[in-house]
């Protein structure tokens, strides 16, 4: 048994994702619509007991095999996806939704006897409160099936397909085994997210991404997720009785377990992320899986990768999609990951919001990082959930000190903050004052030392027009690094 904890090289990384680019990728599958109520709890119902959630806002978002699609298309391929769904409000929002984000859907069936499948959850303060499902499951109908094939044949012949089942219908056996034909026809890997008790039915496919309980579910006994062993063993069993190369089975906080069918198995550790959320982890790790192996990647850097993206959907509130970029920062080391630019950033405070995480921000040069820009670090994580610390760049450095500042430069500067375990965010700012970071971040809470006064704190009305506040925070004395630039220069000067 190998194992490993998701390193890599990052030349390698860039040359697969520059691959996908020109790829071509199919995904047939069940369509749905995943739908977001968020909001607060403040009492509880008088009419039985039950939290009211007062809803805030209202999200709609593409999921199953529509959430692979846009996974896919995030990271730069084209992508043409197949499945049905209603003639009705919630089937014409996946179609907008698709449109928006890049998808092909012309092989995707709108039937009037069929009804979209939606699933609409309740968020509150971090939590899912209740989940409501419309769904039909019975079979596709056979016309509906080869009219679908008779679409995705119009367009570009696809470098892998993607079957994401969710067990809704779509994948009759008709339809799988016509997929089936065409890409063994033309030499095609099939990838499959299975939700079959028999991975029989997917006979032919290269590649199956089971998680945990959908192995014990096709192998009818039960594991311990961290039996590796026991796991890989039943895996590769599988892998060979349905003639696949392997398994890739997913094991939520485990990491990924690769399982092929002839060759040692590869554990694969997870990384990073608390876990707020796992609703499309296994699109990512499917989607992300099947685009880079078809992209030239390895089966373990491919794994390594859905790994990584995995990590970070699961970091997030429902279902959201990775770029390349996140996932080559996320493999870059610990802390990497936790530098952003702003536009980024202001995409990631969708989500910890969503999260119910209160947001706080502060900013300076950090200079020689000193035991005062610790103590003040910390003392501003403990306002909130979320910490985001905005750093001037060089250039905005030697405008503010002179041209002999700054003495380290600003990625080492924002790489020493971000290895911090109290700092969640890192940002870099060009501007002589962080207002324009200010305005797209609008954080609960804006802290800055005690050699401040409020009305001297930049951003202070943005803040708090916005109902949050400023915070000032004692300093260490005599802890500056204009002191200890000093200090340094009179040593030298004494010697």
């Amino acid at each position: 048994m190998h194992a490993s904890d998701g390193s890599f090289d990052q030349h390698s990384l860039t040359r697969i994702f520059r691959g996908v680019q020109d790829l071509a990728v199919w995904v047939v599958g069940d369509i749905m619509l995943d739908e977001y109520a968020i909001g607060d709890v403040a009492r509880i119902s008088p009419e039985a007991p039950v939290p009211v959630v007062r809803v805030q806002r209202v999200e709609d978002r593409l999921g199953g095999a529509a959430n692979v699609a846009r996974q896919v298309a995030i990271l730069g391929a084209h992508v043409t996806l197949a499945g049905t769904v209603g003639n009705d409000l919630a089937g014409r929002c996946i179609l907008g939704l698709c449109q928006e984000s890049g998808i092909d859907t012309r092989a995707v069936r709108q039937l009037d006897a069929r009804q979209t499948s939606r699933k609409l959850r309740g968020l509150a303060r971090n939590q899912q409160l209740v989940r409501l499902d419309w769904e039909d499951t019975s079979p596709c109908p056979t016309d509906a099936v080869q009219w679908m094939i008779e679409r995705l044949q119009q367009g570009r012949v696809p470098d892998v397909i993607i079957l994401s089942d969710y067990a809704k219908g779509v994948l009759t056996p008709a339809f799988v085994g016509s997929i089936r034909g065409i890409a063994a026809s033309a030499g095609i890997r099939i990838v499959v997210d299975p939700k079959q008790r028999d991975f029989g039915a997917y006979r032919g496919a290269r590649i199956l991404t089971p998680n945990v309980h959908e192995l014990e579910m096709a192998a009818g006994k039960t594991f311990d997720p961290t039996d590796t062993t026991s796991i890989a063993a039943c895996a590769q069993s599988l892998a060979g009785d349905i003639a696949a190369d392997a398994l890739v089975v997913t094991r939520g906080g485990h990491g990924l377990l690769v399982a092929p069918a002839h060759g040692p198995p590869h554990a694969i550790s997870a990384r990073g992320r608390s876990l707020f959320d796992p609703t499309g982890a296994g699109d990512a790790v499917v989607a992300v899986l099947a685009t880079t192996l078809a992209a030239g990647a390895t089966l373990i850097e491919a794994a390594t990768m859905a790994n990584a993206a995995a990590g970070i959907t699961v970091g997030e509130i429902g279902t959201v999609s990775v770029s390349a970029n996140e996932i080559v920062e996320f493999l870059g080391g610990e802390s990497v990951h936790k530098l952003i630019d702003p536009g980024h950033l202001v995409a990631k405070l969708e989500n910890w919001r969503n999260a119910g995480k209160r947001i706080v921000f502060t900013n300076g040069c950090f200079d020689l990082f000193h035991a005062g820009h610790l103590s003040l670090l910390h003392q501003a994580a403990q306002h909130g959930d979320i910490l985001i610390v905005a750093v001037n760049s060089d250039a905005s450095v030697r405008r503010l000190k002179g041209p002999d500042r700054p003495l380290i430069a600003e990625r080492e500067r924002a790489a020493v903050l971000a290895a911090l375990d109290c700092v969640d965010a890192v940002t870099i700012f060009e501007e002589d004052t962080p207002l324009n970071v200010l305005q797209a971040i609008r954080p609960d809470i804006l802290v800055k030392g005690q050699d401040y006064r409020v009305d001297q704190v930049v951003g202070r009305d943005l803040v708090e027009s916005a109902g949050g506040r400023v915070v000032l925070v004692p300093l260490l004395p005599g802890k500056s690094t204009t002191a200890l630039i000093d200090r340094i220069a009179n040593r030298s000067a004494g010697h």
